[in-house]
């Protein structure tokens, strides 16, 4: 067998993700907002490309009617498969479902854990100075940060150039809160300067607004509110001293170290909670980023008399895209040259794209909703306790789709409803087995029906882990104490211990 250098021919296949089938996945897995800012991207990139109208309210199917077929442009609405064909390009009309490996686990949702502190504090600190704490728009809407309100009053109060410049270094010290992140001691060395000159500006910056900002600790910070209220007497400092105690509910220790009654004691606890603990909240330092809903869905009554639901995508959020295909002909007609022709109709293929990529990805994101709600439709029509538990899987196989075009549809896509908005990773959560052994139900139910139990619960006889699980039982809910434990810290709320500290708490308002 002799020995060199061949040449061979081999035939293989292979799954190949062309650029445009990569795009269009990238699109199903954007929001609505996220969709807005790609779409001004491609509008800066493809003179082609224009916004049209407002999306028409009534969804997809509404947006073709009244249109004449012989006035009718390409749109969102309208997919450009026939251009496809025309311009020998059908076999980009590839379907966008395709198998991935990836695949978003479902997840079970929970409201977070409050820590012990803040939960034997009751709603200590729910309100601010002046009656009631910063709302969410206060909060992050404020066009003015912290740093900027106490610098621009810093100038106004003192023209010392050695005080003045320790007080504006401690406010860069300050936290989002309004707590000096610093000690004294640490302030001196890295300034140079004496005690009583830090002391000095410290005592600056306490004085600024709003009151309690420079504070290092919480005590410290109710203390000043207190001064500023002119209610800091030698009881309420014993109070504001021992707040551990009031975070244990040891109410009766903590009135023998005030030396007060009954009466003045509840007057204490009042004034205390209308302190703010983190004054600094007041300014925002970046804006709130609201949520906007992709799907909207309403209770509708059909003609023959039935209840069902209007499900539509928010028209305020989806921008109609147009192509203008009247100066496609006049440049077509204006170019001279074979390559000025080529990177026309390159733009004119990739608009013709973009439109039946985004028409698509409508089309798929109402299909998947529309299945969630017809599995899910106990929760729209009765409330988290009838939610079942549900799977990427069903719903794919229910709409005929792959696992990985439902994970990307539900991903940072939130829904509206008459209950609220819910993104629709929410709707898609892990079963539990019930009494029956037959059935299963949905993790947030069983999270409902723990709240329900524990708010319902007698202040003298606060339910157990133990007891719960025998009161879940009789409601058709099979659980071990671990799970029931699990489920009530994974909703924020404490041990039978913690709750009754609480309760104490709360009865000496």
């Amino acid at each position: 067998m002799a020995l060199g250098p061949r040449l061979d021919l081999r035939q293989s296949q292979s799954l190949v993700m062309t650029p445009q089938l990569q795009q269009a996945i990238k699109l199903l897995a954007l929001s609505n907002l996220e969709i807005e800012t790609f779409i001004g991207e491609a509008l800066d990139s493809n003179p082609l490309l224009e916004l049209g109208d407002s999306a028409p309210e009534g969804g997809i199917d509404a947006a073709l009617d009244g249109e004449p077929d012989g006035l009718r442009r390409t749109t969102l609405e309208n997919s450009p498969v026939d251009q496809l064909v025309s311009e020998g390009r059908a076999a980009d009309d590839r379907p966008l479902d395709i198998d991935a490996t990836a695949l978003d686990r479902d997840r079970d949702t929970g409201d977070g854990v409050k820590s012990d502190f803040t939960d034997s504090l009751g709603d200590f600190g729910n309100s601010g100075a002046g009656g009631e704490a910063p709302d969410i728009n206060e909060r992050g809407g404020a066009d003015e940060t912290l740093a900027e309100h106490l610098h621009a009053q810093i100038g106004a109060v003192t023209s010392d150039p050695a005080l003045l410049f320790a007080a504006r270094w401690l406010i860069d010290q300050i936290d989002e809160a309004g707590y000096l992140t610093t000690s004294l001691d640490e302030a001196r060395e890295a300034l140079d300067l004496p005690q009583v000159a830090m002391q000095a500006a410290l005592d600056l910056v306490q004085s600024l607004d709003p009151t309690g900002v420079g504070a290092r600790n919480l005590g410290e910070c109710i203390a000043l509110q207190a001064r500023e209220a002119d209610r800091y007497d030698p009881c309420m400092a014993r109070l504001i001293d021992n707040l551990d105690l009031l975070a244990r509910g040891e109410i009766a220790r903590l009135k023998r170290l005030c030396q007060v009654d009954d009466e003045d004691f509840s007057d204490m606890l009042r004034e205390l909670r209308s302190y703010d603990p983190k004054p600094g909240l007041r300014f925002g330092s970046r804006a709130a980023e609201a949520v906007v809903p992709d799907i909207l869905v309403q209770a509708v009554i059909g003609d023959d008399g039935a209840p069902g639901w209007d499900i539509a995508l928010n028209p305020a959020t989806l921008p109609r895209l147009v192509v203008n295909r009247r100066y496609y002909v006049e440049m077509r007609h204006a170019c001279v040259s074979k390559d000025a022709k080529a990177w026309l109709g390159e733009r004119m293929a990739d608009a013709n794209w973009l439109l039946k990529a985004l028409d698509q990805r409508q089309k798929t994101i109402l299909k998947v909703a529309a299945e969630i709600v017809k599995q899910q439709e106990g929760f729209f029509q009765l409330g988290v306790a009838h939610l079942k538990p549900l799977t990427l899987r069903t719903v794919a196989e229910a709409i005929s789709m792959h696992e990985s075009t439902v994970s990307r549809v539900t991903s940072n896509k939130y829904l509206h409803c008459a209950r609220g908005t819910f993104e629709l990773k929410y709707f898609f959560t892990s079963g539990v087995a019930s009494s029956d052994g037959e059935s299963s139900v949905s993790a947030e139910a069983v999270k409902a029906a723990i709240r329900q139990l524990i708010d319902a619960e007698d202040p003298k006889a606060v339910l157990s882990d133990d007891t719960l699980v025998d009161l879940l039982k009789a409601r058709g809910f099979d659980l071990a104490r671990r799970t029931v434990a699990k489920y009530r810290e994974a909703i924020g709320l404490g041990s039978s211990v913690q709750r009754r500290r609480q309760k104490a708490l709360a009865g000496v308002r």
